[in-house]
C-alpha cells in the first residue's frame, strides 16, 4: 500500500510540472510560424539583422509565454495557484491562466467521488482472536484549497487513516460482533474516519466491509458449534413432536372408556391390519387378548390360514 501511494504521489507531482493542453500547444505553434514568416519576409527586404532577431526573439519568447500560461482544468476538477510560494487562487473548471515563473500550479485537485480499498491484517479483536478485514471508502474533496495546503499528500493520508480507524475498531469488537454487525462497524468507521479528514477538507461518504477472513481453525470449530446447534433443535423438535402426538392418543383413548365395543372393534381392525400381509407376525399382550377377547379371534384367523394353505399347494 506504501509503494502505490508514493508512486501516485510521484506521478501527480510530474504531473503538476509538465501538465499542457492542446490550446497552448497550438497558440506557440502558430506563434513559431508567425515569427519564421516575419523573420523571412523582413530577411528579403534587407532589414537591418539586429531587428530581425529582436523580432525572433520576441516571437519564441511569446511562444514559450502562451505555452506554459494557458491552462485547462477538466469539469471535476480545479487547480491551486501559487503565486510566489502563497496560496493566489483556485481556478477552472475549463479556460484559465497563469503566469510563468511568478504562478505555478501546486495541485489539480478531483472532486469525483473517490473509491480506495484499504484493510487490517492479522488485527487482534476485543477477544483476542487474529483477523484479516478488508474495506472500501468512498470520499470526496469538498474544499479544494484545504486539500492542498493542509495536508501534504491527502490521497495518502486519506488512506492510512481509513487503515489505522478500521485497526481500532476492530480492537473494540469482538469475533461475534464483527460477524453479525457490519452495519454497525461501517458507521463507526466512517464517523471516524471522517473526524479526522474534515479539516483536510475531506468528506466520507460511506464505508463498506467487503470480507472478514477468520483462522481456518476457528473456522472449523464454528462450523461444528453450528452443527451441533442445529442437532440440537432438531432434537427439541423431535421431543415436542412426540409429546403432540402423546397428547393426541390421550384424547383418543378417552373414546374408549365408556365404550368397550368401540374398543373390540378398533382391536379386531388392528389385528386384521397386521396380518393382511403374508407371513405378518404381531405380537399381542396377553392381558389384551383377555380384556378385548382377541383369543378366539385369532384362532379363527389361524384355522383359517392353516384350511388355505393346502388348497393353495393343489
Amino acid at each position: 500500500m506504501r509503494r502505490s501511494l508514493n508512486q501516485t504521489q510521484n506521478k501527480e507531482k510530474q504531473e503538476n510540472d509538465t501538465r499542457l493542453n492542446g490550446l497552448s500547444v497550438t497558440v506557440c505553434l502558430i506563434l513559431i510560424a508567425a515569427g519564421i514568416i516575419a523573420v523571412i519576409i523582413m530577411d528579403e527586404n534587407d532589414v537591418d539583422p539586429v531587428l530581425i532577431g529582436i523580432l525572433g526573439t520576441v516571437f519564441a519568447l511569446l511562444s514559450l509565454f502562451f505555452l506554459f500560461s494557458i491552462k485547462i482544468a477538466n469539469q471535476w476538477e480545479k487547480a491551486v495557484v501559487l503565486r510566489l510560494g502563497k496560496f493566489q487562487r483556485l481556478a477552472g473548471p475549463g479556460f484559465f491562466y497563469i503566469i510563468p515563473v511568478v504562478d505555478s500550479i501546486a495541485n489539480w485537485i478531483d472532486h469525483r467521488v473517490m473509491v480506495v480499498p484499504f484493510s487490517a491484517e492479522k488485527t487482534l479483536t476485543k477477544d483476542t482472536v487474529p483477523v484479516d478485514v478488508d474495506a472500501v471508502l468512498f470520499w470526496v474533496v469538498w474544499d479544494a484549497q484545504k486539500a492542498a495546503l493542509e495536508v501534504n499528500d491527502y490521497r495518502s493520508a486519506i488512506g492510512w487513516a481509513a487503515q489505522t480507524a478500521l485497526r481500532e475498531v476492530i480492537g473494540q469488537m469482538s469475533l461475534a460482533d464483527i460477524l453479525v454487525g457490519r452495519a454497525k462497524m461501517d458507521a463507526d468507521l466512517q464517523r471516524i474516519i471522517d473526524e479526522r479528514t474534515t479539516p483536510w477538507g475531506i468528506t466520507v461518504q460511506s464505508v463498506e466491509i467487503r470480507d472478514i477472513v477468520i483462522p481456518q481453525d476457528l473456522e472449523d470449530a464454528m462450523s461444528r458449534q453450528a452443527q451441533a446447534e442445529r442437532e440440537r433443535q432438531a432434537r427439541v423438535i423431535l421431543g415436542e413432536s412426540e409429546k403432540q402426538i402423546a397428547a393426541s392418543f390421550a384424547e383418543a383413548s378417552q373414546s374408549y372408556i365408556n365404550n368397550p365395543t368401540a374398543l373390540h372393534l378398533r382391536a379386531m381392525n388392528m389385528l386384521f391390519e397386521g396380518l393382511k400381509e403374508r407371513g405378518a407376525l404381531v405380537v399381542v399382550p396377553s392381558s389384551a387378548v383377555d380384556t378385548m377377547n382377541l383369543g378366539a379371534l385369532g384362532g379363527m384367523i389361524a384355522l383359517k390360514q392353516v384350511t388355505t394353505e393346502p388348497e393353495n399347494k393343489e
